[in-house]
């Protein structure tokens, strides 16, 4: 029989602690290599040796990749769709250690040797040696690691079921990785004659709270939107302050209906979605200046399980009014108490009806040719050109002024969930039960997983008019961005979340369970597949 390669203990945190040593920062030159160096990896198994076209690279965007590797059963065809990123977050809140933040047995070595810095928590995790600590050792290389030893053992095995493992970039920004994926899928599909039966991640498990030690799985995914609002005023000299309108004063009155608004909150099976937040706020000018500051941008996240795009921006629009109302109603009263005229009344404006005046007004080749022309800023991400867009063709319509434009910014993750499928429940009662019976662990079910994951570009069941809001309000739809959700929709089969027990994921004391991570999971995955194929 052929050797195996990562089939023990051992063999695994090898494998684990070389894939976390391939530096992968989204974005990075690193990011770019990694699946060029993980497909020279797999084909030294036997199984693509054999069948080297089931082992591919596919393009993403910016020169990256993303990799499938097909294990096919001849008579299968039950498909199970493993799916990862590689894409880690920085490196930089390391400091002194940073170059051990990729090379986990020497930076918990050190780490243990020097234990004051660290809180009682993480000292106590250092002190038991339960932990191996690194970036991407939790979210998500372990993750991956599982997979590539799934696939191992099934090829060995001759497992009758088909298993294809997708690895993508860039889920910790854009998630442009899965995005592009989602194509990709199905034409493996319709090449294979695979039938997917299940799409399965393996993102480590979140707390629910802090100082949560609970182990989980998931049924779904949360979702979530970027609600955007450029706020146009009116100039003035510093020193005649009531000659004008600060976009800043407009902006407090949303930034304040907006934070921990529960209008926004969502609860389904008893789980609550977090409050909104402004994660973004700022003047659009790029110099300091006497003159006062007429236009400014926010950014509000918002976490969705059930609500459409369109829903989220019906409430969103009128929150925004809510806060127009506010402002002007005080802006009045400034106003009449110093005798001066208002400027007028603040505006609500969707960015749909903004480009349809700016367009009418100005012609269709000239806004392509500020889209063009933002498109072409390499140093702004989407977010920026979103609202870059909108704030130039306000500069072309100052009569609409003064105004609150409302729209969208990427990325979007819509919501998934799949409790209450039968494949699914089968297989969330398995694991609770060989969990316990097996290793005495307790794993709860949430329904939403609470960080967000790849699975929420599978199974799709949004409606057209749900997405046609989210593509009419973002600036950037169609040119740097975009969601292919009718494909989305093709992809039916239910989604599953179970992955290693870790803490602290995109902090630096990062760090994964030894015993959860290399020998719990791993044995529950395998049983759970078999069941799966047994079904």
């Amino acid at each position: 029989m052929t050797e195996t390669r990562w089939q023990t203990v051992e063999s695994l945190r090898d494998l684990l602690n070389e894939l976390v040593s391939w530096k992968s920062m989204t974005l990075s030159e690193g990011e770019r290599e990694f699946p060029v160096k993980l497909q020279a990896k797999l084909q030294d198994l036997a199984y693509f040796q054999q069948h080297s076209d089931q082992l591919e690279l596919h393009d993403a965007d910016l020169r990256r990749k993303l990799l499938t590797a097909l294990y096919r059963h001849p008579d299968a065809k039950k498909t199970i769709c493993l799916i990862s990123h590689f894409d880690t977050v920085n490196t930089e809140e390391y400091g002194d250690y940073e170059p051990l933040a990729t090379q986990p047995e020497e930076l918990t070595k050190i780490w243990t040797e020097n234990q004051d810095e660290f809180s009682e928590e993480v000292r106590n995790d250092l002190h038991t040696g339960e932990y191996l600590f690194g970036r991407g050792t939790m979210d998500m290389k372990m993750g991956l690691v599982l997979h590539m030893r799934l696939i191992e053992k099934a090829s060995m095995e001759k497992w009758p079921i088909n298993l294809l493992l997708l690895t993508v970039p860039d889920e910790e920004v854009n998630s442009a990785g899965m995005r592009a994926a989602v194509p990709v899928l199905l034409e493996l599909q319709d090449k294979h004659q695979l039938t997917y039966t299940l799409f399965l991640n393996s993102e480590p498990v979140f707390t629910q709270e802090p100082k949560d030690h609970a182990h989980y799985l998931y049924t779904g995914s949360i979702g979530k939107l970027l609600a955007a609002a450029l706020f146009y005023g009116k100039e003035t000299h510093a020193g005649e302050p009531l000659s004008g309108l600060t976009s800043p004063y407009i902006a407090s009155y949303l930034t304040r209906e907006m934070e921990w608004n529960d209008a926004f909150q969502e609860t389904v099976l008893g789980e609550t979605t977090p409050l909104p937040l402004t994660l973004q706020q700022t003047d659009l000018r790029l110099e300091y200046s006497t003159q006062t500051p007429y236009r400014s941008s926010a950014l509000y996240n918002i976490f969705t399980f059930e609500r459409s795009a369109a829903d989220v921006f019906d409430i969103y629009e009128n929150v925004t009014k809510i806060a127009a109302q506010k402002c002007n109603e005080d802006y009045q009263r400034n106003c009449k108490r110093n005798h001066v005229e208002p400027i007028g009344k603040i505006k609500v404006i969707r960015y749909k009806t903004l480009l349809d005046y700016a367009t009418a007004k100005l012609g269709k080749s000239l806004i392509e040719e500020v889209k063009a022309d933002i498109a072409y800023q390499d140093g702004w991400d989407d977010r920026e050109k979103s609202l870059r867009i909108a704030d130039k063709l306000m500069i072309y319509c100052q009569e609409l002024a003064p105004a609150i434009i409302i729209l969208f910014a990427p990325p979007y993750y819509p919501a998934v969930n799949s409790t209450g499928n039968t494949l699914i429940e089968a297989c969330t009662d398995f694991v609770k039960q060989r969990a316990l019976e097996k290793y005495n662990l307790s794993i709860e079910r949430v329904h939403y997983f609470n960080g967000l994951c790849d699975l929420s570009y599978v199974n799709y069941q949004g409606t057209t008019a749900g997405w046609t809001t989210f593509e009419e309000n973002t600036p950037v739809w169609g040119d740097s961005y975009s969601i292919p959700f009718a494909e989305m929709q093709q992809l039916e089969a239910p989604v599953l979340n179970i992955g290693p027990f870790g803490k602290d994921a995109h902090k630096r004391t990062e760090r994964l369970h030894i015993k959860n991570a290399f020998e719990i999971i791993p044995a529950i995955l395998d049983e759970m597949v078999q069941m799966i194929w047994q079904e």
